[in-house]
């Protein structure tokens, strides 16, 4: 972030095959605020990651959103909400662990949302996180 301006956007990029076709960063920092986007567990390749393991995924994708939020400055401790989106609500225990263990003693505001088609089936977990840092 060194030699940016405070008012300029600082962008993460995606790495995934549908940044061509849907066009969209993988996280965007404004100042002391930054946004990433829905993150899932798939690989460099475009492939799924632990298909049918929902703990494994949630760990995958917020190792995304980790490397994302440190390339912009900031870690988990400035995370102050997550969004879980899951195809399956019954995967709320293995996706809450895994999202305890990367947050521990400092966890944010969380929702958590079942029943929702992701971009493949082999995906059971989505998350997207807000991070707020103390100064810019």
């Amino acid at each position: 972030m060194s030699g940016r301006g405070a008012d300029e956007l600082a962008r993460v990029p995606t790495g995934t095959p549908w940044v061509d076709s849907y066009g969209y960063s993988r996280a965007v920092r404004s100042g002391t605020r930054i946004e990433v986007s829905g993150t899932t567990a798939i690989d460099p390749a475009g492939k799924p990651v632990a298909p049918g393991d929902a703990y494994e995924q949630t760990r995958y994708a917020l190792g995304i959103i980790g490397a994302a939020l440190e390339e912009l400055g900031a870690s988990f401790a400035d995370v102050v909400r997550t969004r879980v989106f899951l195809r399956n609500i019954d995967d709320w225990r293995e996706v809450g662990r895994a999202h305890k263990e990367v947050f521990g003693d400092t966890p944010p505001a969380s929702s958590c949302v079942g029943g929702c088609d992701l971009l493949l089936p082999e995906l059971l977990v989505e998350i997207e996180a807000s991070a707020v840092l103390r100064s810019s």
